[in-house]
C-alpha cells in the first residue's frame, strides 16, 4: 500500500502528515526532537500491518515539512504539540485512534492521552519522561552541539533542515526542555499521569544514552495497569534497530 503525503490546516498552521494503510484502527505515529514521519517511522509506515491499521505521521509544527512557521520552545510547547495531534486526527475525520510517541513524541502522546481521553484508544511511548532532572540537562547538553553527532543521525537531518536550522534548532530544544528542570521535581506532566484511562504500553531500551530507565519506571508506576518492557539491547531508537521485534510486539498490543 503506498504512502500519501499532505498538508492541512491546523490551528493557523499547515501541518504535514503521511498516512497509509486502510485498518479500521487508526494509529497516529508522534516523532521526537527534529523530527518527521519520514525522518523516524520508515520501518512503521512501511511494515506495520495495512488490514488492520491505518497508521498516520505527523510533522509537528517547525519540524520536517510542518515549516513555517520555525519551531520554537514556549513553556507550554508539548501542550500545544498535543493539542495539534489531537486536531490534526480530527480534522482527517478520526473519531478515536491510537497513539505512538517517541521520546518528545511520546511526552506530547501522555499529554495528548490524558487531556483528551474520549479520543484515546490505547497508548504507546518509548524514550519518553514526564520530569526532567539535574542529570537530563548534563545529557541534553551533550547533545547540544550537532557537529559531534554522528554521522548516521546527523545526515538525514542535515538534508531535512540544512545545516543552520538544525543546529539552531537543537539548541533551542536543549535551553526549552531544561528549563522544566526548574519546575518543582522537574515536572512536564507527572501530575497528568493518573489521568490516564486508556491500555498504556511503555517501552525502554536497557542501554538507552539519553533517557535513563527511571523515566519509564515511574511512567509504569504512575498510569495504571500500565505494562512495562525493557528490551535489553535497545537503545534510545530501539523502534528503528528492532524494527520487527518492535512492530510485532506493538501491534500485538493495539489489536
Amino acid at each position: 500500500t503506498s504512502v500519501t503525503s499532505a498538508k492541512i490546516q491546523v490551528n493557523g498552521v499547515h501541518l504535514h502528515y503521511q498516512q497509509t494503510g486502510e485498518g479500521s484502527h487508526a494509529v497516529l505515529l508522534l516523532p521526537g526532537m527534529l523530527g518527521s514521519g519520514q525522518t523516524d517511522f520508515g520501518p512503521q509506515l512501511k511494515s506495520m500491518n495495512k488490514q488492520l491499521f491505518t497508521v498516520v505521521a505527523w510533522d509537528p509544527r517547525g519540524y520536517g515539512k510542518s515549516i513555517p512557521p520555525s519551531r520554537d520552545f514556549p513553556p507550554d510547547f508539548f501542550e500545544r504539540d498535543a493539542k495539534d495531534a489531537v486536531d490534526l486526527m480530527q480534522a482527517l475525520k478520526f473519531k478515536k485512534f491510537s497513539l505512538l510517541g517517541w521520546s518528545d513524541g511520546g511526552i506530547t502522546a501522555l499529554i495528548a492521552a490524558a487531556k483528551y481521553p474520549n479520543l484515546i484508544h490505547k497508548l504507546v511511548v518509548w524514550g519518553a519522561n514526564a520530569s526532567v532532572t539535574q542529570e537530563d540537562v548534563r545529557i541534553y547538553n551533550g547533545i547540544r552541539d550537532v557537529s559531534k553527532w554522528s554521522e548516521k543521525v546527523k545526515k538525514p537531518l542535515e538534508e531535512l533542515y540544512g545545516h543552520k536550522y538544525f543546529a539552531e534548532t537543537c539548541e533551542a530544544w536543549v535551553d526549552g526542555i531544561s528549563r522544566f528542570a526548574d519546575n518543582s521535581d522537574g515536572n512536564i506532566c507527572q501530575q497528568l499521569l493518573p489521568d490516564i484511562k486508556c491500555p498504556t504500553f511503555i517501552i525502554h531500551g536497557e542501554k538507552d544514552p539519553l533517557v535513563p530507565q527511571a523515566h519509564a519506571e515511574y511512567i509504569h508506576k504512575h498510569i495504571k495497569g500500565s505494562r512495562l518492557l525493557l528490551m535489553p539491547e535497545g537503545k534510545h531508537n530501539l523502534h528503528l534497530r528492532f524494527a520487527e521485534d518492535f512492530n510485532r510486539e506493538v501491534e500485538n498490543f493495539l489489536r
